[in-house]
């Protein structure tokens, strides 16, 4: 197919086909976008205009957003035509089906391409669960019909793979290659085991993020928000779903569902009401968020999301301030927390629980302080600063003068529950006291210290002083004030802060452990290996991180300990710690920090 000359069809500008359509403009295609629904025609017309010169090329003129048929395309590249008439793609030399996944409604318009393209136009279905050999033959061209596999809406560079049949023509597949060539995709395999195995994990995790928005535990923006900084992914799972399309997931999901029986895949039934109600995410202005007719995200509070509240954090308090932070411990958290304080400017002690390990952890952090300013992070008068706020020592009583006190000892209910009994009758009244467990209740850990209304959690992620997420953690009796000062405390450190009500797990452990554990579950049906699946959650979702790659980055030690915990707590949430993992842990594979785990590290 000669690129200048060739003219590309999309049918169905939804949340598939318009990035497909105007991906495919940029590169300087000639395209033809149809849609049944001319409000949609409309819309995208106006969003191809707003991208202006270099985007879609609006000079070329779409001329058939009013469903009039409009002027021919103009004979030069990058040139646009947009309607609801089909019998528009007559001079079309590869069209690209990506209308609802519904066998009939593919299979219709299948057909009626055939009818009216020439005998040489390549005819593309993208579906998700589809038969695509059923769908060739009801196209009436079994040899020129092609599938195109993509595990999410397409974006430049993304992983694609184009998918014969049997009855394919190797000319025909040939043309799509070139295609998705020239539109800067990069093929892959998606599909078989390990595309399969990706599709189950992202979609299980993503009818997890629905189902805690509708309980009403944390809102959308705090889901998202945890998930992106403190998982690294791309975007949040609720804005992931709008971006597929609400229809789309419902869709995928209840095809697993039905195939499998598993309750993983049963579409949550918020995402069925949206549907219903034609929230369908980006495509149609409404999903978990409002869209402005140019598909950007409007702000918060502007449109009715229709998924309760945010539960996003609140403004701090004007006034409310931390003049003086007391650590308890001398691990990795306490030091990266103290190291953040210290930068932060606010005079900070470290309590360990002996002269040398506290003498060890001042060594850590100014040896990390060190390497900062090596790595231009942060000046070296910076790092004096900090040290002469910081000091370590192993007399508790030292916390005594504190305004907030964080725990971040070892994560053992027995353990903390000691540290803030002794916490409660060092500390003077009003001192905010805080954990930093990632899985246990902090109202169990706080409560013997007897002061529920200044008990709360700090969940920082590790390293402290790299990750920008906290979660901070209320309990039933933890005062307004007390999360005002907390709040404030995190702004000042340069923290990102999500509200959650206190359960184990609270948001990002409680929806990333479950995706964990499918994950390794996976194994046992010897149809997809470790890098496979690895491969395909990155190349498939944007993920940065396959799911094993990440276990063994958290340590399978710490994995089985959380996954324990949280089985403990929700049985039915899919955390039962899998055989294979604890296994590993038994023979000391614990991961990166041993050498070994699910994956190698790379040789020297």
């Amino acid at each position: 197919m000669a690129r200048k000359t060739s003219v590309v069809g999309v049918v169905g500008l939804g949340s598939v086909g318009e990035p497909l359509l105007r991906l495919l403009n940029r590169a300087g295609y000639d395209v033809v976008g149809v849609d049944r629904e001319l409000d949609v025609v409309a819309a995208v017309d106006q969003r191809m205009k707003a991208d202006g010169p270099g985007g879609s090329d609006g000079s070329g003129g779409p001329g058939g957003s009013d469903g009039s048929g409009g002027p021919e395309i103009a004979d030069r590249p990058g040139a646009y035509r947009l309607t609801n008439d089909t019998a528009a793609l007559g001079s079309a030399d590869l069209v690209i089906e990506a209308v609802s996944e519904d066998l009939a409604v593919k299979s219709h318009v299948l057909r009626r391409l055939n009818s009216v393209c020439p005998d040489a136009t390549v005819l593309v279905s993208v579906t998700a669960s589809l038969p695509l050999a059923r769908l060739a033959i009801a196209s009436g061209r079994p040899g020129r019909t092609l599938g195109l596999r993509m595990l999410r809406p397409v974006r430049a560079g993304a992983a694609v793979e184009a998918v014969p049949t049997s009855m394919s023509e190797s000319d025909a597949l040939a043309v799509l290659a070139e295609l998705l060539a020239t539109a800067g995709l990069t093929p892959g395999s998606l599909g078989g085991p390990p595309g399969r195995a990706a599709t189950d994990l992202v979609y299980a995790f993503l009818n997890r993020a629905v189902a805690m928005v509708a309980q009403g535990y944390a809102g959308r923006e705090a889901v998202d928000t945890a998930m992106r900084l403190g998982c690294g992914l791309p975007v949040g799972p609720l804005e992931l779903l709008d971006d597929i399309g609400l229809d789309t997931a419902h869709a995928v999901l209840s095809d697993l569902h039905s195939r499998t029986g598993d309750a993983r895949f049963l579409p949550a039934p918020l995402i069925t009401s949206m549907v219903r109600g034609g929230a369908l995410g980006r495509k149609s202005g409404q999903g978990f968020y409002p869209y402005d007719k140019e598909g950007g995200r409007l702000a918060a509070g502007t449109g009715s999301g229709g998924t309760g509240q945010d539960g996003g954090a609140a403004a701090a308090e004007p006034g409310v301030a931390v003049g003086r932070v007391g650590l308890f411990g001398s691990g990795t958290m306490a030091r990266g927390i103290a190291e953040c304080a210290a930068l932060a400017g606010v005079s900070t002690v470290l309590v360990a629980r002996s002269p040398e390990k506290a003498r060890l952890a001042m060594a850590a952090v100014e040896a990390s302080l060190t390497r900062s300013v090596r790595r231009g992070r942060i000046h070296a008068d910076d790092k004096a600063r900090a040290l002469s706020l910081l000091e370590s020592t192993h007399v508790t009583a030292a916390l005594g003068d504190c305004d907030l006190v964080i725990e971040a000892a070892a994560e053992d209910l027995v353990v903390k529950r000691s540290l803030f009994a002794s916490l409660g009758s060092v500390c003077r009244p009003g001192t905010l006291l805080a954990t930093t467990t990632s899985s246990l209740s902090v109202e169990h850990c706080t409560q013997v210290s007897g002061r529920g209304g200044d008990a709360l959690g700090l969940h920082f992620f590790n390293p402290a002083q790299v990750m920008r997420l906290v979660e901070l953690v209320r309990t039933p009796a933890t005062s307004d004030h007390s999360m005002a000062v907390a709040r404030a405390f995190c702004d000042r450190l340069g923290k990102t802060v999500v509200e959650c009500g206190d359960r184990a797990g609270f948001i990002v452990n409680h929806l990333l452990f479950p995706y964990l554990a499918d994950a390794v579950r996976l194994l046992d049906r010897a149809d997809a290996g470790i890098e496979e699946i690895d491969a395909a959650v990155r190349r498939g979702f944007g993920f940065p991180l396959g799911p094993f790659t990440l276990l063994d980055g958290i340590g399978l030690d710490v994995s089985l300990a959380i996954l324990r915990r949280l089985h403990l707590e929700f049985p039915e949430n899919g955390c039962e710690p899998p055989v294979a993992l604890e296994q590993l842990v038994a023979q000391g594979c614990l991961g990166r920090k041993t050498g070994a785990g699910f994956t190698r590290p790379p040789g020297p």
